[in-house]
């Protein structure tokens, strides 16, 4: 069975946990263990699709900038009989975070939104009502780290309004209350082919919001109390259950596991961050290798 690694024309800004670097490492380990993959990037026009019959997603960290374009790739590969992972029903609607309205339609526990469609032109104040709070985080519906994810203060609404509409004008966004509790940390669950794996928690550096390492934040391995795994895997049980890899983050806010993505497309997973991370990767891929068959289910 012929693979290939999806990548992108780019470098990644992820910082190892020890000698195992995850975008650098990943694609000789799992040539070492002997499987046929070949790294290639997902907009090429050169490569012959043709000849893989599994396209595994892992860093293509630009689509989220080139959205049609990626939207047509995945047709294109579809339509010659490439397979996905994870698959393509899923992929497609996990890049798009209109998604998560779905899932606090069924119930589950989600950091509250509200979704603003391109071109809105309405009032600040009253999202800030709705929503209960102060200050509120608004942030593409397509996007990656915290590209264009900016702040919203009750008391500056009106000076704020323009920089808000100016980005709306580009695409769809949404907004939500800001949590204080990501000071204490955003937890990231990684799962394989459902089973829990491990877990990190991202602190952003003093007077910022964001975790990424790129704007100082920090990265620690975390053991979580069982209740939080389980609720953290609901949301596979429900929305994706057969995906081979899942990132679930959140916070931890009054004792409950709130949701903020469901990472499904090409998370950085943090295989570096917990001993036997890499191992538990490759089997889950030779599970669904050794399947054949590809389920979607959205």
């Amino acid at each position: 069975m012929k693979i290939a690694y999806i990548t992108y024309n780019g470098s990644g800004k992820y910082l190892p946990a020890n000698d195992f670097n995850e975008v650098e490492d990943l694609l000789p380990f799992l040539q070492r263990k002997g499987l046929d993959i070949t790294a290639e990037i997902w907009d090429n026009p050169g490569t012959d699709w043709k000849k893989y019959d599994v396209a595994l997603l892992k860093t293509p960290w630009d689509y989220h900038q080139k959205y049609g374009q990626f939207k047509e790739w995945l047709d294109r590969i579809e339509a010659l009989g490439v397979q996905l992972l994870n698959d393509f029903d899923t992929v497609r609607w996990n890049m798009d975070k209109h998604y998560l309205a779905g899932i606090a339609q069924a119930g589950l526990d989600v950091i509250p939104a509200i979704f603003l469609e391109k071109e809105w032109k309405g009032e600040l104040l009253p999202l800030f009502e709705k929503l209960q709070s102060g200050k509120l985080i608004m942030k593409p519906c397509v996007s990656a780290g915290s590209r264009d994810t900016i702040i919203l203060h009750r008391e500056e609404a009106e000076k704020e309004a323009a920089t808000a509409l100016a980005l709306l004008s580009q695409g769809d966004f949404m907004v939500q209350p800001f949590m204080k509790e990501v000071q204490d940390g955003e937890w990231s669950f990684i799962f394989f082919n459902n089973k829990y794996s491990h877990t990190i928690i991202k602190k952003p550096k003093t007077g910022d919001f964001r975790v990424q390492q790129v704007y100082g934040g920090s990265i620690t391995p975390a053991t979580p109390l069982q209740s939080y795994i389980e609720s953290a895997a609901a949301y596979l049980q429900q929305f994706a259950k057969h995906a081979l890899y899942a990132r679930v983050d959140g916070l931890i806010v009054k004792g409950r596991f709130m949701l903020m993505e469901l990472e499904l497309v090409e998370p950085f997973l943090y295989l570096s961050y917990s001993e036997g991370a890499v191992e538990r990767y490759y089997g889950a891929l030779v599970e669904q290798l050794g399947r054949g068959v590809v389920r979607g289910e959205k």
